[in-house]
């Protein structure tokens, strides 16, 4: 990717992590467990400082798996409070709740609302669709008797999440809709989305290959272990969100960052839910790469596309 051709805020953020990398083996001839430790390593700068909340809760969401963890931002709003529910990405594979940190507390703080970060499980060691299963098992848990729990208000609930989180929250939806409970959320927050669908040659020549912060080998991988293969579920649109009959969805917000292998899905998708009736606002930021937002503590772009996905939620959950 030519680094003419990014914001030079995110320049700095694309270079620090790729010195950061490179003190580590190539990722892929990892073990995954290290591979997993390495990207909580190389994160954590990113996720210092930020807002303080009021409180941080953990709770655990019942279900018929022993139950899910739910890390509950506070930034001290009156109970009953909208909520939005957040999917960190990584491929399905990657991340925690501990990387998104501090993109959780920036959310809540600019909002004015409670964020419940969602741990679900990752793959490949838990395939779909038990990842999406946990997060429609959250938003019930929250429609129902862990609202008096949370302190949230059970009819003002959103979801989103960057890249494979917003896959997931495109999911559930879906999901929801199918099942009769429509109206449980009242709102998509999709960053970066990655919904299932194959990164073009074009995407990839101009935003792919290997200084990227994500190519589409990256892609096909994390879609794999998710998947059990790349190409597996062709027909299964819980499993890729980007073939799904979208009519009947909550209003969607998208965060597109111009310079992403995954742009294209985002503008696809966005379109597709126009002309299915669904109210849509998408956004492009120019110069910006994949994980951008991840650059909140250098980056006004970053800042900028944070504050805009906040004021639409709270706009959402206000009505």
């Amino acid at each position: 990717m030519p680094q003419s051709t990014l914001d030079p805020e995110i320049a700095t953020f694309v270079e620090t992590m790729a010195r950061a990398w490179a003190a580590y083996p190539p990722f892929m001839a990892m073990p995954l467990e290290k591979a997993r430790a390495v990207a909580e390593a190389v994160r954590a700068p990113w996720r210092a400082g930020g807002p303080t909340m009021a409180a941080v809760r953990e709770h655990r969401a019942p279900n018929s798996t022993g139950g899910v963890r739910v890390r509950v931002y506070d930034p001290g709003v009156r109970s009953p409070a909208p909520v939005l529910v957040y999917l960190h990405g990584g491929g399905f594979t990657l991340f925690s709740l501990d990387t998104h940190d501090r993109l959780m507390r920036e959310y809540a703080a600019a909002g004015g609302f409670l964020v419940a970060g969602v741990d679900y499980a990752l793959s490949p060691e838990a395939r779909y669709p038990r990842a999406l299963d946990q997060v429609v098992d959250v938003v019930d848990w929250l429609t129902g008797p862990g609202a008096a729990e949370v302190g949230s208000d059970p009819a003002r609930i959103a979801i989103g999440g960057d890249s494979a989180g917003a896959h997931l929250s495109m999911a559930a939806a879906l999901r929801l809709r199918d099942r009769g409970s429509r109206d449980a959320l009242q709102g998509l927050l999709l960053n970066y989305g990655a919904f299932g669908g194959p990164c073009s040659d074009a995407s990839e020549a101009a935003f792919g290959g290997p200084e990227a912060l994500l190519n589409r080998a990256e892609v096909d991988y994390y879609l794999g272990n998710y998947l059990g293969a790349a190409d597996a579920y062709p027909n299964d649109p819980y499993a890729r969100p980007c073939i799904a009959d979208l009519a009947g969805l909550p209003p969607a917000f998208f965060v597109i960052p111009d310079r992403d292998v995954l742009a294209e899905q985002s503008r696809d998708m966005a379109e597709r839910l126009g002309k299915a009736g669904v109210e849509v606002e998408a956004r492009e930021y120019a110069g910006a790469t994949h994980s951008f937002l991840e650059a909140m503590s250098i980056s006004a772009l970053a800042r900028q596309a944070i504050a805009d996905g906040a004021a639409w939620v709270k706009a959402r959950l206000d009505r």
